[in-house]
């Protein structure tokens, strides 16, 4: 059931529920090879391959196959390599922002987890990210003045409105409020994404609570924005939310980046850079698999459940969320800090310990380890945030990451507009046409 990659254990089941299965006949052709050398693919690791419910037959991660094939392609010219790179492949930009993989995460040279373990202020990685350079005393960034009443947003939002869809809809109306948000100095678009950062910490309870909104403002720190607009009781919540805003701080060019960084390229405005990348983050692929991790653990409901719950997902072919990282292969270096912070404050939180009876079958089933989205989840149940709220804590982190891309690429100055490569609509089939 199980094979060696990377030196861990990797089940065969270990793809994401939305990456399309092929049948073998298909993935062969597909490679340009027999049965037997497809075989040869998945048993090195190559492919993963799943069990067709109800046969003796596998299916295969299309995604697999086409990064395979791409490779072998690569050797007849720039374009194989330049599709590949689009899809976990090579790196495509020059950043000096973070460096990704292996055993750790790095911000312009330091560790992203020996940072937000020694207690580094978010707004001092913000700084760092931006900069280049560590402050050396804690900073403190201006606490802005609400733009309009925010009462007014709050009577657009219907009822239930998730945290980040909230803040979507506020920044655009931040920007259009804002007269010079073009004039685009780098001293002074910082400041205006220190505000805005500072902005979006205080309104992530608009649709809820929006009385809340000019009492965080009014806080000397992003968490302590944070911790008062969620109006969360304990004393080491603003400390264990400050965590989890560093280690999110920047991830490389993940989507919501790249969509930034494309749309700055363009000349556009830091509101609608950071409006894009939001947009991008909504994804379930993206920051949205944090909410699908709180789906889970809400069908699992009790910890006694796990295993049931569990087992019949991979049964059906299905994912499970919150575990495995392409780019650690050996664990994601920002969820052991994030657990320790969630053992340190409320372990005995109800949905704390369904997502830990989750971990144990997962880890049982020879599955990878658990990704920073569950780790987020966890922590939002041990301080016991609102639905929604791990979602926003990962926005709210990378929002300094993407200011940070948004200045790198308007240093660098070039558009980013990648080519197609034309490909001629396949004829349809004899079957497709009716025929008999």
């Amino acid at each position: 059931m199980s094979r060696r990659k990377g030196g861990r254990s990797q089940s065969r089941f270990d793809h994401q529920r939305e990456e399309e299965l092929v049948p073998a006949a298909e993935a062969a052709a597909l490679l340009g090879v027999k049965r037997a050398t497809l075989y040869t693919y998945v048993s090195r690791g190559l492919v993963r391959c799943v069990p067709e419910p109800g046969t003796k037959e596998n299916r295969y991660v299309r995604a697999d196959l086409e990064r395979l094939k791409a490779r072998h392609d690569a050797r007849a010219g720039h374009a194989a390599v330049a599709s590949v790179a689009l899809r976990w492949g090579e790196p495509v930009i020059d950043s000096g922002v973070s460096r990704v993989g292996g055993e750790d995460l790095v911000y312009r040279g330091h560790s992203a987890v020996a940072l937000a373990v020694a207690g580094r202020g978010y707004e001092d990685v913000a700084e760092l990210l931006w900069t280049g350079t560590l402050p050396a005393q804690p900073t403190r960034w201006p606490a802005p003045e609400p733009s309009f009443p925010p009462s007014e947003l709050a009577r657009l939002l219907p009822r239930g409105t998730p945290p980040v869809a909230a803040l979507s809809a506020l920044v655009p109306l931040l920007g259009a409020r804002d007269p010079v948000r073009f004039a685009a100095p780098p001293e002074g678009e910082k400041a205006r994404a220190r505000r805005l950062l500072r902005h979006l910490a205080a309104w992530v309870c608009v649709a809820s609570a929006p009385g809340r909104v000019a009492r965080a403002l009014k806080e000397e720190t992003v968490a302590e924005s944070l911790a008062t607009a969620w109006n969360v009781r304990e004393k080491r919540a603003p400390g264990l939310l400050n965590r989890a805003l560093v280690l999110c701080a920047d991830h490389e060019l993940n989507v919501s980046t790249f969509t930034a960084r494309v749309t700055a390229s363009s000349g556009a405005d830091l509101y609608a850079c950071l409006s894009a990348a939001l947009a991008a983050l909504s994804g379930p692929k993206h920051g949205g698999a944090c909410d699908r991790v709180e789906a889970l653990l809400t069908e699992v409901g009790r910890p006694e459940r796990a295993a049931e719950v569990v087992y019949e997902r991979l049964r059906r072919g299905e994912s499970v969320p919150g575990f495995g990282h392409r780019l650690y292969p050996d664990g994601d270096p920002r969820t052991p800090p994030l657990l320790e912070a969630v053992q340190s404050v409320r372990p005995e939180a109800t949905g704390v310990r369904v997502a830990r009876a989750v971990l144990e079958v997962m880890r049982d089933a020879g599955h990878p380890p658990p990704s920073v989205d569950l780790a987020l989840v966890m922590l939002a149940y041990a301080l016991g945030l609102p639905p929604g709220s791990a979602a926003t804590l990962f926005a709210m982190g990378r929002a300094a990451g993407w200011v940070a891309h948004i200045l790198e690429q308007r240093e660098q100055g070039h558009l980013l507009r990648p080519r197609a490569r034309y490909v001629e609509p396949t004829p349809p089939s004899s079957v497709e046409r009716g025929a008999g």
